[in-house]
């Protein structure tokens, strides 16, 4: 246990590990993008949302509690005041945990649309 605690995730572990820890507080319609290719900003996005203000800050706390007992913690955290859209910074992993009005408004997934094409759905996750 203590091995596997201790062991460096590479960034599509942390993608899974940040999706399932969404998945565990009902999290609507979870992705992870692979958009290595399209961006340096990082190696995956999770994105997933969320039916209520309240629901989203719990995704995004197990998402980072998550992290935590794994020896990771984010870099930074924006919106969690207004929980519209809440994007938890890991370096090579951004997850993005969204109202749904939000979500589909932002449309992540189409604006990485060729990415969008080779998401992880959690049937392969």
């Amino acid at each position: 246990m203590a091995a596997e605690r201790t062991r460096r995730l590479t960034p599509l572990q942390l993608a899974r590990l940040l999706k399932s820890a969404a998945a565990e507080k009902k999290a609507w319609d979870s992705v992870v993008l692979d958009v290595r290719e399209q961006t340096s900003v990082a190696d995956y996005f999770v994105i997933c949302e969320g039916e209520t203000d309240r629901q989203v800050r719990a995704i995004a706390d197990g998402m980072v509690e998550a992290a935590k007992e794994r020896d990771r913690r984010p870099l930074a955290v924006d919106g969690y005041e207004d929980a519209g859209w809440i994007l938890l910074d890991f370096d090579s992993v951004l997850a993005h945990v969204f109202l749904p009005g939000e979500r589909s408004y932002y449309d992540l997934e189409s604006l990485w649309a060729p990415a969008a094409r080779r998401r992880r759905r959690a049937a392969s996750a």
